[in-house]
């Protein structure tokens, strides 16, 4: 029997889980899972504050903890292992949740394991399953897309990334355009329902690339509205520029606009997974990450292989936003496979997935 306890503190959301294991991984058990979001703080900044965050991932850490091993009805000393996210992120995020699994890993004379929070998202489909199917991955979150080729645990492939904007960034800056608050995902996705997603004729950059673009999407946007709503400034020199202002549309513009920029991210998502699951005969597509919790995107996609003939896996909604279930799933994989870490392996802000 194997009882993970994790921490992720990659961004903004403070996140404890405890994970048994006591027949394989099917029989795996999450005892509890609890996460402190930030976004009420983050709100008015219009994006995530490092020093904040890391303030106040400080303040909830010990909190949740002292919960999640409360709830679980369990004694830290209980534990067998402790884990925590080692990157990628923000340095000063990462280093709190990555300093507590160690000092418990060390006080109590029990295994470390440092875990990639990418890989977290990657494996997330198969949470609670028993082991890693071979699959094409899509990972789409606040800072990173990419598809990925899973061979089985720790032996992955990459397809394709994103070379500027990520699809999360893009939503994101594009609400900001619209005067719509954050983060912009659910907000852009909540006002597109009343949208017609063919009304604005958008790119789909990238076509023929396995890596993926959303910084042309994005200006693109940016230059449409000008047109929509003739509103321009002018600098001292005399050349027009957008101005910075988010621009006051009708609301059936909005929804139509919001509802083409939506359709425009997901085709492209949709098109490059089916497209690598047939490259790499791969029978089973998955997706996971915060962007992953748009239904739109969720249901094209399932649409696509169905039609395609593959199986499809999404995580679970719960499992797509940064959560420590997800380490603590990874942790246990590893750990049953003999993959431990040392304690003095060091955060890295900008760790790779090691393929």
């Amino acid at each position: 029997m194997n009882t993970i306890l994790a921490l992720e503190t990659s961004c903004d959301e403070t996140a404890v889980a405890i994970l048994r294991c006591a027949n394989g991984n099917s029989g795996a058990k999450l005892l509890t899972s609890e996460v402190a979001s930030q976004v009420a703080e983050h709100e008015k900044y219009g994006g995530i504050v490092p020093e904040i965050a890391s303030r106040n991932h400080l303040v909830n850490a010990p909190r949740l903890l002292e919960r999640a091993t409360r709830d679980a009805k369990i004694h830290l000393s209980a534990i067998d292992a402790f884990a925590a996210t080692s990157g990628p992120g923000l340095a000063t995020s990462l280093m709190v949740g990555a300093s507590i699994a160690k000092g418990l890993a060390i006080g109590l004379s029990k295994p470390y394991l440092a875990i990639n929070h990418l890989e977290g998202h990657l494996l997330s489909p198969f949470f609670g399953e028993e082991g890693v199917r071979r699959n094409v991955s899509l990972v789409v979150s606040g800072g990173h897309t990419m598809s990925i080729l899973v061979r089985a645990l720790a032996d992955y492939q990459l397809i394709g990334r994103t070379v500027d904007d990520a699809a999360g960034e893009a939503f994101d800056k594009v609400a900001r355009m619209l005067g719509l608050p954050y983060p912009g995902g659910p907000e852009i996705e909540r006002v597109a329902r009343a949208g017609d997603p063919t009304r604005f004729d958008l790119p789909r950059s990238m076509s023929d690339s396995e890596n993926f673009s959303f910084s042309g999407l994005k200006t693109a946007v940016r230059y449409l509205l000008p047109k929509i709503v003739e509103r321009f400034s002018e600098t001292p020199d005399g050349e027009q520029r957008l101005t910075q202002t988010p621009y006051k549309l009708d609301e059936r513009v909005l929804a139509d606009l919001c509802a083409s920029f939506q359709q425009a991210v997901v085709e492209v998502l949709v098109r490059k997974a089916i497209t690598a699951a047939r490259k790499y005969n791969a029978d089973l597509v998955t997706m996971s990450g915060g962007v992953v919790c748009n239904r739109q995107l969720r249901q094209q996609m399932a649409d696509a292989c169905a039609c395609e003939g593959f199986e499809f896996k999404s995580a679970g909604s719960w499992l797509c936003t940064d959560n420590a279930a997800m380490i603590a799933f990874t942790a246990l994989l590893r750990l049953e496979a003999g993959l431990e870490s040392q304690v003095t392996e060091e955060i890295d802000p900008s760790l790779a997935l090691t393929l």
